[in-house]
């Protein structure tokens, strides 16, 4: 199939397919004489594969090992697994920091005081920088 028949079967774009080659996640297919990408249906299951991995939180680096222990012969299951304790493990990272956030942002709510001005707003003074930025040339 044509790179437009290999996007809509897999519902991403032309341009994903081709950033998708050049990352190596999807391997550059034989061409027709016309010069034309000929892509095979295993080129389908492989995009969606992706697209599943980007769905779990895997950035495309780590869903191109996954693809590589996917047709390893030596790999096992056990390693895949290693890969998605790794990926909980930061996504439980990213939760207590935006935990931090959510809690800063409740404190800042809380002590702002819906009469006051916006020059003496706790939210617009938290996002104030503490020092002054350089002097040009300095």
């Amino acid at each position: 199939m044509l790179i437009g028949e290999l996007a809509e079967a897999s519902g991403v774009g032309v341009e994903t397919l081709r950033f998708y080659e050049r990352e190596g996640l999807l391997p550059e297919p034989p061409r027709s004489e016309a010069g034309y990408r000929l892509y095979g249906r295993d080129a389908v299951r492989r995009i969606q594969f992706i697209l599943k991995a980007k769905e779990l939180g895997f950035t495309l680096a780590e869903t191109g090992e996954l693809l590589a222990l996917r047709v390893m012969d030596t790999a096992a299951c056990d390693d895949v697994a290693a890969k998605a304790r790794a990926k909980i493990k930061v996504i439980e990272s990213r939760m207590r920091e935006l935990g931090r956030v959510r809690r800063a942002l409740d404190d800042l709510i809380a002590a702002c005081a819906a009469n006051e001005e916006t020059g003496e707003c706790p939210i617009l003074e938290a996002l104030e920088p503490e020092s002054e930025p350089p002097a040009d040339g300095a």
